[in-house]
């Protein structure tokens, strides 16, 4: 899969053709109904602010509302990106970017935009008061994220060793999750039992 077909929000390839166009519009009704909603990250497109698995809140705004470096969700041809934003709205439309996209998105129309980011949900600091409004922070993400774009083995190892980070956080708050019973010998008065 190349960089560009990893967007957010949206369902693994074998599903996506099904739910994408259909679960989009629906995210985005839901999202200027109730000006706030709750979405599963599905890519890896903003690594490093963003990791896949990750749940964050979005809040609807308006294109004139967003600073550059703000991280938005944006709806176009039946799917959600989340990325940063990149260029001012302006008539003919706005540019987004992951951060470790190799260039940025082919430019959106303004009434694209569905919201910004606000914080992932876990974390007790919020990530939009780090890398969304402080320069030097949405340059270290870029700077990190364009090293994960271009090194494979760097984005696989940091995937990997995230993967291990969020396992074992979630094997310390549910240790009872963690025991495995599938390895486990049973005797012949247990599965008798069964």
């Amino acid at each position: 899969m190349s960089p560009q077909q990893k967007n957010f929000l949206t369902l693994p390839d074998t599903a996506r053709s099904s739910w994408s166009a259909e679960g989009s519009a629906l995210v985005a009704e839901t999202l200027r109904a109730s000006g706030c909603s709750r979405l599963r990250v599905h890519g890896e497109s903003m690594l490093p602010a963003l990791w896949p698995g990750d749940v964050v809140e979005i809040a609807s705004c308006s294109p004139e509302d967003v600073r550059p470096g703000e991280i938005v969700l944006a709806l176009r041809d039946g799917r959600l990106f989340l990325h940063r934003f990149l260029a001012p709205c302006k008539p003919s439309g706005f540019l987004l970017r992951g951060d470790s996209m190799p260039g940025p998105d082919p430019q959106f129309p303004p009434g694209a935009m569905l919201g910004r980011f606000v914080r992932r949900i876990g974390e007790k600091r919020s990530l939009a008061a780090v890398t969304q409004r402080r320069w030097f922070a949405v340059e270290c993400s870029r700077a990190l994220g364009m090293l994960l774009c271009h090194c494979g083995v760097a984005r696989r190892l940091a995937l990997k060793l995230h993967s291990r980070r969020t396992a074992s956080a979630r094997a310390w708050r549910f240790p009872e999750a963690a025991t495995d019973t599938s390895s486990r010998d049973l005797s012949l008065s247990e599965l008798g039992n069964l």
